[in-house]
């Protein structure tokens, strides 16, 4: 796979060329901009009986071309596209105009797409939510993965949640297939070779009562990058898996701040050690850079099945600005965003 990557670098060049030139933003300012219908891609005979796959992500303005991009990527690599149902969690407090021109969106790139749009109270993480090092990372969206378990209808077990940020290069029913084993509730990729203490501050660590949450965790707690997880939804709601992240937030905003990092470190306080580790190939992070500089990064050793550009760089807004980093050419084919004198074959690049 990572030989693939190389070869996707070098078919995408004039693509990124292409978007770079074409000027523009997809903010969350303004009216939103006009997108291209992208190819159908159908079931073959092999996919009669294939299980439903559900995969979560969240649809705003801001993101919106990232997580068009991303499900076109998903559906590109998929065996069997026409089984991935799509739930998209959208903002409460979007006006119902910005929401209507989310769907029109959503509808004009992907008119066939079995998906769901589910409105995320914003009234649920008021409060609750703490400055952190990066303003992206303090919008009340950017929790709703925390309330999947709510937002979405019973008859939904098991939901693969993905960052917009992101490429699929590899078939989801891989992913998807992830064997939970008996308890786990949540299955991600984990890197041990992080400095977990960075994660939290000193008055989280003098603190002998919170440093104490990790005492007795089947493994040793490991950084697990949230943006890509396999979710039980039916275990999350057993073990009442919101209300101990919500507890973790409450910690934070009224009794000590004891991390910097957005919606993350809930999740680690409640499940590193407790995580069902996955291949790291399924999240190739940190992209986009750090959270202050969005700097280029390379890819890590070893196969690739995802490219995540998590971190402050964006590919859609480097390429634009006309400073690309050297992967976004690799983002590039799968941007849907309509230009004026554009080629519309541009996934002929990764074909």
């Amino acid at each position: 796979m990572r030989v693939l990557a190389v070869v996707l670098l070098a078919a995408a060049c004039a693509a990124a060329a292409a978007v770079a030139s074409g000027g523009g933003g997809g903010g969350g300012g303004g009216e939103l901009p006009e997108f291209r219908e992208a190819p159908a891609f159908r079931n073959g005979a092999a996919c009669a009986g294939a299980p439903t796959i559900h995969i979560a992500m969240t649809l705003d303005a801001t993101y919106l071309r990232g997580s068009l991009a991303g499900v076109l990527s998903v559906l590109r690599h998929a065996a069997c596209p026409e089984s991935i149902a799509f739930h998209f969690v959208a903002s409460s407090t979007s006006p119902a105009r910005r929401l209507t021109a989310l769907r029109r969106a959503l509808a004009a790139a992907f008119p066939t797409l079995p998906a769901t749009v589910h409105r995320f109270d914003a009234r649920l993480v008021r409060g609750k939510i703490s400055s952190s090092v990066r303003r992206a990372l303090d919008q009340p969206l950017n929790y709703a993965r925390i309330y999947l378990a709510d937002l979405l209808p019973r008859s939904v077990p098991r939901v693969l949640y993905l960052d917009s940020d992101l490429l699929v290069v590899d078939d989801v029913a891989r992913l998807w297939a992830t064997d939970l084993g008996p308890d786990a509730a949540l299955a991600a990729p984990e890197y041990c070779h992080a400095n977990f203490t960075s994660y939290f501050t000193d008055a989280f660590w003098r603190h002998p009562e919170y440093a104490a949450v990790f005492a007795n965790r089947t493994r040793v707690p490991c950084y697990f990058n949230t943006g890509v997880m396999v979710i039980d939804l039916d275990r999350w709601r057993a073990g009442g898996y919101t209300a101990k992240l919500e507890y973790w937030m409450e910690v934070q905003k009224q009794e000590a701040r004891i991390y910097e990092l957005g919606s993350l470190p809930p999740f680690l306080l409640v499940f590193a050690g407790e995580v069902k580790a996955v291949e790291h190939r399924w999240n190739q992070h940190g992209l986009g850079g750090d959270n202050v500089a969005g700097q280029c990064r390379e890819l890590h050793p070893g196969p690739v099945s995802l490219l995540h550009w998590s971190g402050k760089g964006k590919p859609w807004l480097r390429l634009d600005a006309g400073r690309p980093c050297p992967l976004d050419a690799l983002w590039a084919p799968y941007d849907l965003r309509r230009r004026r004198g554009a080629r519309d074959d541009l996934l002929a690049a990764v074909a």
